[in-house]
Formats: structure tokens, sequence, C-alpha cells
């Protein structure tokens, strides 16, 4: 049954975004629907909280759209645990968090080569969060040869997790999409928890501008919901601004715009924006 299944509290896998942090706060905030609810997981990421939603409401039908295909990671751990046995033993007992350098580091990225040619797969965000600093995560080889490399590495296997999904409708599209699905569906409750505004998102298939996380919003009216947010975000204090001020419209409609891209580093680049707008030639025109 699934009442008497394994819960976790996080993720089997590290997944940018994962909210083990809510996932106590998250279980009280469910015994507020009924047992049997539609949840849709519009933003599945690594399936933590499909995962839960499940265990504590087993005659639920819970959707997870896992749009980041966190499934062929799990399916792969066997695969990775051996891939992670060996670079234990290339570094052998080096001191934790140490930097690994020299034939060391050599004897990593041969291994690494190895396995990607011959399996042709490696889960580099388990293997970055083995070998680099918290947060930072690279999706392949030539990446991580530009970064610094530290003995990061977990001293045992990762689970097997065979039973994470167990019991849950997984589907993988664009939430939209999902959402139009279940908009109608009778009893349905959407979990909502998209990539945070001014945060890292690299790590998902997804390009996100400030319209795309508004949009997310849309969503939320007059439906059941449990959304996450960030005070990073600002979306909160944006949406209150909104509503305290509807009849601003849209002060750039009329504006010239002009960019400029600019680069920090090999990995930081950012466009510079310049809007402008000559009123006294829009009043003179419509003098005119």
């Amino acid at each position: 049954m699934y009442n008497m299944r394994k819960q976790y509290l996080s993720a089997p896998l590290p997944f940018v975004g994962q909210k083990r942090m809510f996932a106590k706060e998250f279980i009280k905030v469910l015994k507020q629907y009924p047992d049997d609810a539609v949840f849709v997981d519009l933003f599945g990421g690594s399936g933590l909280l499909s995962h839960i939603t499940k265990c504590q409401k087993p005659n639920a039908t819970v959707v997870y759209n896992d749009y980041d295909n966190y499934r062929f990671r799990l399916n792969n751990i066997p695969r990775t645990n051996i891939l992670l046995a060996d670079l234990r033993a290339i570094v052998g007992n080096m001191p934790k968090h140490s930097c690994i350098k020299g034939e060391k580091r050599d004897y990593i990225f041969s291994r690494l080569e190895q396995e990607e040619r011959e399996y042709g797969y490696i889960d580099f965000i388990s293997i970055s969060a083995a070998l680099m600093f918290s947060m930072k995560y690279v999706s392949s080889i030539p990446e991580m040869k530009r970064e610094s490399l530290y003995n990061n590495l977990r001293l045992n296997d990762y689970p097997l997790a065979d039973d994470y999904l167990e019991g849950i409708d997984v589907v993988s599209a664009d939430y939209k999409e999902v959402f139009e699905r279940y908009r109608n569906v009778p009893n349905v409750v959407f979990l909502v928890d998209p990539p945070y505004l001014s945060t890292e998102v690299g790590t998902y298939k997804m390009y996100w501008r400030l319209s795309d996380y508004l949009d997310v919003l849309t969503v939320l009216k007059d439906r059941d919901f449990v959304y996450f947010t960030s005070n990073k975000s600002s979306i909160i204090e944006l949406c209150e601004w909104i509503g305290n001020n509807k009849a601003l419209g849209n002060p750039f409609e009329d504006c010239q715009r002009v960019e400029f891209n600019a680069t920090m580093n090999y990995n930081a680049k950012y466009t510079d924006i310049m809007l402008y707008r000559k009123r006294s030639e829009d009043l003179a025109e419509k003098a005119a």
C-alpha cells in the first residue's frame, strides 16, 4: 500500500530548487485538501511534491509534469553509483572539500570521458554536486574542465528509489498544456513551483523572461493551489504594486529601445537596455 512505502523528504538525486526545506510544512498544508482531490504538479522538477502528495493522500490522483526528465536520471542511478564509486577511488583519502588538482584531476576527466564514450550518458547534475561547490552545475565535460574541482563526493551510493513515483501519473509537456488539460477538472489542486525570478535557472530546460513568470500567475485565479516563490523574485510585491496602480498601463508602450550585449566573464553575460521617448514630438504630432 502507498501509506506503507518509504516517504522521501528530499529528492533521491540532487535537483536545483527541490522543496526539501518545505517538506514538513507542505505535509501540513496538504491536510487542508480532500483525500480524493486531483493534484497537478505543473513544474514537477524532482517530483518531490508529487511524491509527498501521493504518500500523504494515497487515494488522490497525482499528476507529475516531468518536463526536465528527472525519471531518466532516476533510471540511471545504478550507473551513476558505479561512476561515483570510481571517482571516490581516484580521490582516495583526500580531505573533504579540498581542491582536486594535478594527476587526480586528470584521472577524473579521463574516467568521465570513458563513461561518455562507452555509455553515452552522464548525470552531470549529480556529478557536479560531487565535484563542485554547492549550487554550481555544468552540463558537459568541457564546461567542467573550466571549473575548479573539489572533493564533495558522498560516501554512500544513491538509493535506487524504485517506488519514488509509484502510483503517480507522469506527463511531460509545457505547463500551459498540462494546465489546459486539468483546468476544468472538479476537485483539482495545482501545485505551482516555477523557477524563481532573479535566481539561477541554468539546469532547467527552458529560458524564462519576466513575462513568463507573470504568465504563471494566470493559473492561480479562482483555483485551489499551492504556490512557491522567493523574496529574491519580489513577485508578491510586484503584484501588490500593480494592484494598487491599476490605471498606470504600460509606461514604455511608445518608447524606442536600444540594447547592448555585455560579457562579464566566460559564463556570465547580460543585456543592457535603454528605453526612451521624446514626448514633445508626440505632443507636436497630436497638435498638428
